[in-house]
């Protein structure tokens, strides 16, 4: 007795449903229907009518040239690829029809990825039982969990640099602070380029903050370090160092020339009155200089200390004027360390 023939029951609409990715194949080899996937990723127009092997390429079984020899051999799984309109790899099986053609369903195999990304696929142009659905679902989640943990790292990342930020700034003026010179320095003197630091310590400070108070004295602060940005050179690193105590590096100075200069504006602009809450304030300032090139062997700390010194000779000598270390101050000091 001949098995009953249920092709009837499944025609292409069913078939397009259960099996999106399939070919519909005549005995001639002519494609009679292609799925609506397969349509989607290749072109249905292009492919149906067309002859079956002169759009793909059979990879495994080799030396298959018609649909007869595709069913006659055992069941196994096919590698074929789409040759035009477009190349797309798909792994397969074909069975025989009882009309002598053969309905083939094809998968994107380990290719998925690639397939739906570059041509817009969704879970609907897969059959609901399709493994692929539950992947593209895995995906998608991948996918967002990837999103949310970048965007958590570039918070992190932002909250980072703004604590780095916070902890090399002065939050009253906003200059750099002490821990910026010795960062600096280090670079400078590990590079071996030449520098020049000056320190810069405001006279009658005190003064304005008993008489105008401490609003007042942060006003003069602010102020300071507006004039240092100012009067310095866009490569120089202003700091904060104390409570009024200001720093200046001034990268690739080794003579006095241009600190002269730098240290004559600063102190002209600082002898100007300064607005301050509750009137009007006058301060001054005593400059302390020093280069690396004063040293056999730099240490900022060495450098810090000379500066400081050098500063307090201004002091000494009626303030509102810089002075410069010397190459015999530092040599009899009989140091051995320092740039």
């Amino acid at each position: 007795m001949a098995a009953p023939d249920h092709s009837a029951c499944l025609d292409h609409a069913a078939l397009d449903r259960l099996m999106p990715l399939h070919l519909d194949v005549g005995p001639d080899g002519v494609i009679r229907h292609v799925g609506p996937t397969l349509a989607k990723v290749a072109g249905g127009a292009a492919l149906e009518r067309a002859a079956f092997f002169d759009h793909f390429e059979l990879r495994r079984p080799k030396g298959l040239t018609n649909i007869a020899a595709l069913t006659d051999t055992p069941p196994r799984a096919l590698r074929l690829r789409l040759t035009a309109p477009r190349e797309v790899a798909f792994t397969g099986v074909a069975t025989r029809l009882t009309d002598g053609g053969a309905l083939i369903n094809l998968s994107f195999g380990i290719g998925v990825v690639d397939v739906v990304r570059d041509h817009d696929l969704t879970s609907t142009d897969f059959a609901p039982t399709d493994l692929t659905v539950e992947m593209l679902y895995l995906r998608e989640a991948q996918t967002a969990a990837m999103d949310e943990w970048r965007k958590l790292s570039e918070r992190l990342a932002g909250a980072r640099d703004a604590a780095e930020e916070r902890a090399f700034t002065d939050p009253l003026t906003g200059l750099n602070n002490r821990r910026t010179i010795d960062k600096v320095a280090a670079e400078l003197i590990g590079a071996r380029e030449a520098f020049s630091l000056m320190l810069v310590d405001l006279d009658y400070f005190k003064q304005v903050n008993d008489a105008l108070g401490h609003p007042a004295g942060d006003d003069v602060l602010r102020t300071v370090a507006t004039v240092l940005r100012e009067e310095t050179r866009r490569n120089d690193v202003v700091c904060r160092v104390g409570g009024d105590e200001f720093a200046v590096l001034m990268t690739g100075v080794c003579e006095t020339t241009l600190a002269k200069e730098i240290a004559g504006r600063i102190l002209l602009r600082l002898e100007e009155e300064i607005t301050v809450a509750g009137g009007m304030a006058r301060v001054s300032a005593s400059i302390g200089i020093t280069a690396s090139c004063l040293y056999p062997v730099a240490r900022i700390e060495d450098m810090m200390r000379d500066a400081d010194m050098a500063l307090y000779r201004s002091k000494n000598a009626g303030r509102s004027q810089y002075t410069f270390v010397t190459k015999d101050q530092v040599d009899r000091r009989g140091q051995d360390t320092v740039f």
